[in-house]
């Protein structure tokens, strides 16, 4: 699971690496408050595991998924075309990859 830390500092809401003004981040806290009916500290907790989800690299992604799908059972062939897969319908701009890049990238 990935984690991501606040930290509330001269005026700005630090979430990993993205830098949110407080009026842009409190806007959106009480946007989601509304919307959803969330506490203010579960919207803000919200708001830090999707800039965290989509804060991870193509590499840290296919590490992670190998560990939880071999956790699951899975062979190596299956997993190596399930992440595949995978890689072609996330959100980052990964360069297409082969299932032999994708073994490279696990096992270096």
């Amino acid at each position: 699971r990935i984690r991501a830390y606040l930290l509330a500092s001269r005026g700005y809401l630090c979430i990993m690496r993205h830098m949110l003004p407080t009026t842009t981040s409190d806007n959106l806290v009480e946007h989601l408050c509304r919307q959803t009916g969330l506490s203010r500290d579960s919207a803000a907790r919200l708001i830090s595991e999707v800039l965290s989800f989509y804060d991870e690299t193509a590499a840290s992604f296919i590490r992670r998924r190998h560990h939880d799908l071999q956790k699951s059972g899975l062979a190596n062939a299956t997993i190596y075309r399930l992440i595949h897969e995978e890689l072609q319908a996330r959100r980052f701009a990964a360069e297409p990859m082969t299932e032999r890049q994708i073994r490279r990238t696990i096992y270096g």
